[in-house]
């Protein structure tokens, strides 16, 4: 570890300095765009998704967790040293020049085709990780932060996310209502339109009723909405002025890939999670066990700790530096960048994930946030309860009486190791199951009885 900052007495932040890799990756990018220019190698014209997709991914399998916590007695310190706040401001000018260098390059670089696409996601890449840059300034009080962070949403055409963020999914989080919460079953691609769309909308509508309590019309120049998008305006339509309109399709195409990367972010971090309501109607108030968490260091250090997103969501105003971890918490298998990959992939997120949610809710699926589409058959294949059948509720480890299955409507589940195929209407006799047993009546943790490595819940259902 690298040399340390006494906080209070008996406290110090070991990572001190390492927390300078926070505002490393525009530094970084810009590094790519300069080796790309004096090397003319394609493969510098890629380091943004190479950093992304590989190297950060792999560090955090090397370096691992770190579950530590500061001391409640050191926050107060923690939150008012200016060397954090400076961290966080020390993003945007690089951030900022990452911008207009990428776009004087293709412009005037005269690139291949396989190089303007690799320095379009290199520089989206500073832009959209810019975007927790935002966040983290979003939510403080100071005028100033609140500020820059609407300067900070200008490179990647995001300004909506100031006011949703903080006005709409922090109220809203973990619940259907929230576009910025993933569903059980629902694919990053299906989540990508419903999020875009419904922030959108939701940021107009809050700064609608915002102005209308005010006496102010929703186009007023107090819409926060239209204050963040004037400064992307201003800022693209001053350097197609100066390098051409051949620029404006590089800043759209990298703000979209930039975008892209919040909104993947936020589908990994509320997957199937669901806040319950009350009696009153009301959703619970938002806990720890709402939010997917990572302890991984190297993610944590890139991302200014938007890992530590339950303390986030419990504390909004608490900055990076003071985040905590909660064992109760869901945990994540690894960190944020490691998780990208599989949440493009839906078979893999599936597959990796949805265990997971069912562990978390103990099995009682009726408590996730469900994709609707696919709601029935998450039912079916994970939870313990019936479909509305009118038979009994099966808990692990019991039998139930339940109306046998028959060749007619039997239904088969194949074991996703060996290929094994229990089929209802033949059951296991061997393993104490006679034929019609059905599968809602089989324990959880029931082997398969060929190969022993997988268990009920991890069969699949065949057509």
């Amino acid at each position: 570890m690298m040399s340390t900052t006494t906080i209070d007495s008996t406290w110090t932040d070991g990572k001190y300095y390492l927390w300078l890799l926070s505002p490393m990756i525009p530094v970084l990018v810009l590094a790519a765009l300069g080796l790309y220019l004096w090397t003319g190698y394609t493969a510098f014209a890629w380091g943004g998704p190479i950093l992304v997709y590989g190297l950060i991914p792999l560090l955090d399998r090397l370096i691992g967790e770190d579950k530590n916590n500061p001391p409640e007695s050191a926050v107060a310190e923690l939150e008012n040293t200016l060397y954090y706040r400076a961290i966080v401001y020390a993003y945007i000018p690089t951030q900022f020049l990452a911008t207009i260098w990428g776009a004087w390059i293709v412009v005037n670089g005269h690139v291949s085709g396989f190089a303007l696409v690799g320095l379009i996601f290199t520089v989206g890449t500073a832009n959209g990780i810019a975007i927790n840059t935002a966040h983290e300034l979003g939510h403080k009080k100071e005028s100033l932060d609140r500020w820059l962070a609407k300067l900070t949403l200008a490179p990647v055409a995001y300004g909506h996310f100031y006011v949703e963020h903080t006005r709409g999914h922090h109220k809203n989080v973990a619940t259907p209502e929230d576009p910025a919460s993933s569903k059980m079953g629902e694919t990053f691609w299906a989540f990508l339109p419903r999020t875009v769309f419904g922030s959108v909308r939701s940021a107009w509508n809050i700064e609608k009723e915002r102005l209308a309590r005010n006496g102010k019309g929703v186009w007023s120049l107090d819409n926060d909405n239209l204050q963040a998008w004037a400064m992307t305006v201003v800022l693209f339509g001053g350097i197609t002025l100066w390098l051409g309109w051949a620029a404006l399709p590089f800043l759209l195409l990298q703000a979209a890939y930039g975008a892209s990367l919040l909104e993947v972010i936020n589908y990994i971090e509320h997957y199937g999670l669901l806040r319950q309501k009350g009696a009153d109607g009301r959703y619970e108030r938002c806990q720890p066990k709402h939010s997917w968490n990572s302890n991984h260091i190297v993610t944590n250090l890139f991302l200014y700790q938007l890992q530590r997103h339950s303390d986030h969501h419990a504390n909004p105003t608490r900055r990076f530096q003071a985040l905590r971890h909660f064992d109760e918490s869901p945990q994540l298998p690894s960190g944020y960048a490691s998780m990208l990959i599989p949440a493009y992939i839906p078979f893999l997120w599936f597959r990796q994930m949805d265990p997971l949610v069912v562990a978390h809710h103990k099995g009682d699926l009726t408590q996730a946030n469900l994709y609707p589409p696919k709601r029935a058959a998450l039912l079916a294949r994970w939870s313990n309860k019936t479909l509305d059948d009118g038979h009994p509720a099966l808990f692990p480890g019991s039998h139930v009486t339940a109306k046998p299955a028959t060749a007619a409507d039997a239904a088969r589940y194949q074991c996703t190791d060996c290929g094994y195929i229990y089929d209802e209407a033949k059951g296991c006799p061997h393993e104490g199951f006679p034929p019609g047993t059905r599968w809602s009546q089989i324990p959880d943790t029931w082997p398969c009885p060929d190969c022993a490595v997988r268990e009920k819940v991890d069969f699949v259902p065949l057509k």
